[in-house]
C-alpha cells in the first residue's frame, strides 16, 4: 500500500524525468545516424593479417581526420566509418586520404543510403511505434472489458500508454543529453529496435500487474479499489524486480564485453527497461487509482 498511498511522490519523480528528457530532446535533439540522414558506411580491414597499430590508436587517428564521422571497431582489427557524405569504394580522394593516415588498412566494403531512403526510414520508425501503441490500447481495452465496473476498460489502455510514453521518452532524452555532453551517441535503426523491445517488455510487465488487479477484484471482498491495487502491486512487486534485474544484468554484460556496435543498443535497452519497470509498478497502477477517484467525483457531480 505504500506505493499507492504515496503515488503523488512517484508522479512528481516521473514528471521530473520526463521534463528533463523532453528538455534534452528539444534543446539538443538526437544525433541521427546515416540510417535516417543518408550517407555511407565504410568497412576497413587490415591489409596484412598482423598489424602494428592498435585499435585504440587507429580509432583516434580516424576520429581526428574524418570530421563528423562515427568510427567504431569492427571485427578483430577492422573499423566501420559512418559519414553523411556519399562515398563509393573506388573514390580516389577518399582512398588517398585513408591511405595517407592509415596505410595499414584498406576499404573492404561500402554501403550507401540516400537521403530519401533515410527520411522514409525515419517516417516508418515513427509509424511503427504509433501503430504498436494503438494496438496495445485496443488489446488491453478488449482484454479488460469484464472489469469495467470500477474503472472503464479503455482506461486500463490509457494508463498503459501513458506508462509506455514514459518508457520511450526517457531513453530518447538520455541519448540526446549524452550526445551533447559526451558525444558519439548516434541514433540508428538499432535504437528504434531497442525502443520497440522496451515497449514489448514494459507492456508485458504492466499487464501482469493489471491482471492481478483484475483477479483481486473478483476474489478480494470488503476492500476499496485503492486497497486492491495496493495488494496487487505488492503481490507482483518481487516478480517484476527479479525479471528486470536479471535482464538488465545480462544487458550490462553485453554492454561491457560485447562488440562496440552493440553498446548503444544495449544501453538503450538498459535505460528503457529500468524506466519500464519503474512505470509498471509506480506509474501505471497508480494511474488506475487516480482515474477511479476522478470517476467517483464525476459521479457525484
Amino acid at each position: 500500500m505504500f506505493i499507492v498511498k504515496n503515488r503523488i511522490i512517484f508522479y512528481i519523480l516521473s514528471t521530473i524525468l520526463i521534463g528533463a528528457s523532453l528538455f534534452s530532446y528539444f534543446k539538443w535533439d538526437l544525433n541521427y545516424g546515416i540510417d535516417f540522414t543518408g550517407g555511407s558506411s565504410i568497412e576497413i580491414q587490415p591489409v596484412a593479417s598482423s598489424t602494428t597499430i592498435t585499435q585504440a590508436d587507429a580509432k583516434k587517428v580516424l576520429d581526428e581526420n574524418f570530421e563528423g564521422a562515427v568510427v567504431r571497431p569492427y571485427g578483430v582489427a577492422g573499423f566501420i566509418i559512418k559519414t553523411q557524405d556519399i562515398v563509393s569504394a573506388d573514390n580516389a580522394e577518399f582512398n588517398a586520404k585513408l591511405n595517407s593516415i592509415l596505410p595499414t588498412h584498406k576499404i573492404e566494403r561500402v554501403d550507401t543510403i540516400g537521403p530519401t531512403l533515410g527520411e522514409e526510414l525515419k517516417q516508418k520508425s515513427v509509424t511503427s511505434i504509433v501503430l504498436v501503441l494503438l494496438a496495445i490500447v485496443l488489446f488491453i481495452t478488449f482484454a479488460f472489458r469484464q472489469v469495467s465496473g470500477v474503472v472503464a476498460s479503455w482506461k486500463y489502455g490509457v494508463a498503459s500508454i501513458i506508462a509506455l510514453a514514459h518508457d520511450v521518452i526517457i531513453p530518447i532524452g538520455f541519448f540526446a543529453a549524452m550526445n551533447h555532453f559526451v558525444g558519439g551517441y548516434e541514433v540508428d535503426a538499432l535504437f528504434i529496435t531497442a525502443l520497440l523491445v522496451v515497449l514489448g517488455f514494459s507492456i508485458h510487465d504492466t499487464i501482469v500487474v493489471f491482471d492481478r488487479v483484475r483477479e483481486n477484484l473478483r476474489v478480494v471482498k470488503g476492500k476499496s479499489f485503492e486497497e486492491i491495487v495496493g495488494i496487487s502491486v505488492s503481490e507482483t512487486f518481487i516478480r517484476s524486480i527479479n525479471t528486470s534485474v536479471t535482464t538488465i544484468l545480462a544487458l550490462i554484460a553485453v554492454y561491457i564485453w560485447g562488440p562496440d556496435t552493440t553498446h548503444h543498443f544495449a544501453l538503450a535497452l538498459i535505460i528503457g527497461i529500468a524506466a519500464g519497470t519503474y512505470s509498471s509498478i509506480f506509474v501505471g497502477s497508480n494511474l488506475l487509482v487516480t482515474m477511479a477517484e476522478w470517476g467517483k467525483k464525476d459521479g457525484k457531480k
